[in-house]
């Protein structure tokens, strides 16, 4: 189990990211971002309201690849077609993700001058995602080995225990948020197990998550600040567990431990240390927990599809493929284009901004007929590209999909029915997609 610690760094649990950002375009609604360009898909508002999907077709209509000459984030190529992601995945030494060139989000990096100009820190996070070979391949390999299958096989049973004990505390006959009360909690639980984090702290991980995943922060320069103090205070705390295992005389199981006794990881520069430490917890907390949020809102919208899960359990491990194609936890993913090439008919030349929309191709009409629809029988739900492809494939992908299955599992042997019940509150952002509150309510099948 995860250990607990007397002495820690001290740390601040508010504002929220969502608070802060809501409040400081209450107060400054003339610094929202602009966006000319009707194709641009880098707008927080359609996945707030859900309604980036006719955009997404009309693209896709026109072609799998778009130039947006002007956006908040300036100018970049929009990849909307499915076939072209994967092929531009499939060429990372053309199309690097390394944070020497911006990275994998659609910010821009500053210039020179432009740091020069605003009196700002040039603040990066190098974490293995965002580094290309062979910087890329030793520190990956360092935390891989938590994620082999029979590492999944080691941790089944704890999870499925504590996804037990959990749904059988939630209320029956009462509404309630099952973002906070399931989502959350099962996987900041799993978070904290991974890490071998202080279990009373847990929910401080879900924090630091949605500060380093909200990419609009880092628009408005003094939550961008604010963001930076946290992420220090992150950093600290876990220098705090870093120290400590680095006196065990055996290593640990955890992923601090695997780094600490890792050559390509025990050396890292403090920036360096804070990516990779919120590449693991933004990668290990929001996919998955939005994921656990999407599937209910999914089932409760295709009651037919409710129907066929209730009546046929082995079912369920591809109605995790479909989930996570129809939730698509990561909106996109960003490269750069290392020199002049040609993709798809279109001519990239070095220095461009490809941005990759996962949500978009895991909804194209071509590959998933009738890609709006939750079909948990979908022969090809299993093509989903969610978790990426190719060399920068989440390496949790299958810690993402056991604990997917076995909330399903369990759930269905306590014949669960959740009704969505209330408030629907989608997260607005352009690169994580999830929810923010799901209000609900469970009856039996």
């Amino acid at each position: 189990m995860a250990t607990t610690a007397p002495e820690r760094p001290k740390v601040r649990n508010s504002p929220t990211a969502y608070e802060a950002l809501t409040k400081h375009y209450e107060k400054h609604p003339e610094e929202r971002p602009q966006h000319p360009h009707k194709w641009d898909l880098s707008r927080s508002d359609i996945y707030f309201e859900d309604r980036w999907q006719p955009i997404v077709k009309e693209m896709q209509n026109a072609g799998p690849l778009h130039w947006i000459p002007e956006s908040p984030y300036g100018p970049y190529w929009s990849v909307v077609g499915h076939k072209a992601i994967q092929h531009i995945e499939a060429l990372p030494d053309i199309f690097s993700s390394s944070w020497e060139y911006g990275g994998i989000t659609i910010l821009e990096r500053l210039t020179e001058e432009e740091l020069a100009e605003s009196n700002a820190d040039r603040r990066e996070l190098p974490m293995f995602i965002a580094m290309d070979r062979p910087q890329h391949t030793g520190q990956r390999r360092t935390v891989a080995p938590k994620f082999t299958p029979s590492a999944m096989t080691e941790m089944e049973a704890e999870i499925r225990q504590r996804t037990g004990e959990l749904l059988d505390t939630l209320p029956r006959g009462e509404v309630f948020d099952w973002v906070d009360e399931v989502s959350i909690e099962l996987t900041t639980g799993m978070l904290a197990i991974l890490f071998g984090f202080p279990w009373e702290d847990r929910r401080m991980l879900t924090f630091w998550s949605d500060w380093s995943g909200d990419t609009e922060l880092a628009g408005v320069r003094e939550l961008d600040e604010m963001r930076w103090e946290f992420l220090h205070e992150m950093a600290a705390y876990f220098q705090s567990l870093w120290i400590e295992r680095t006196k065990d005389k055996e290593p640990g199981n955890d992923l601090i431990s695997m780094m600490v006794h890792s050559e390509a990881m025990n050396q890292m520069r403090p920036e360096e240390f804070i990516g990779n430490l919120v590449l693991l917890i933004v990668g290990g907390n929001d996919t998955t927990r939005n994921t656990m949020s999407g599937i209910i809102h999914s089932l409760d919208k295709f009651p037919d599809q409710r129907k066929l899960f209730e009546e046929q359990p082995e079912l369920i491990p591809n109605a995790v493929q479909e989930c996570l194609r129809m939730q698509t936890p990561l909106a996109h993913m960003r490269r750069t284009c290392t020199e002049d090439t040609e993709v798809f008919g279109k001519t990239i030349k070095k220095g461009d901004k490809v941005v990759l929309w996962y949500l978009a191709a895991n909804h194209e009409e071509d590959i998933f007929p009738d890609p709006h629809k939750l079909d948990i029988t979908r022969e090809n739900a299993r093509r989903h590209i969610a978790f990426g492809y190719g060399i920068h494939r989440c390496v949790g992908a299958r810690l993402a999909e056991l604990q997917l299955r076995v909330l399903l599992e369990e759930m269905h042997k306590r014949r669960m029915r959740v009704h969505v019940a209330g408030d629907v509150e989608r997260v607005r952002a352009n690169f994580v997609h999830g929810f923010r509150k799901l209000e609900v309510e469970i009856t039996e099948f």
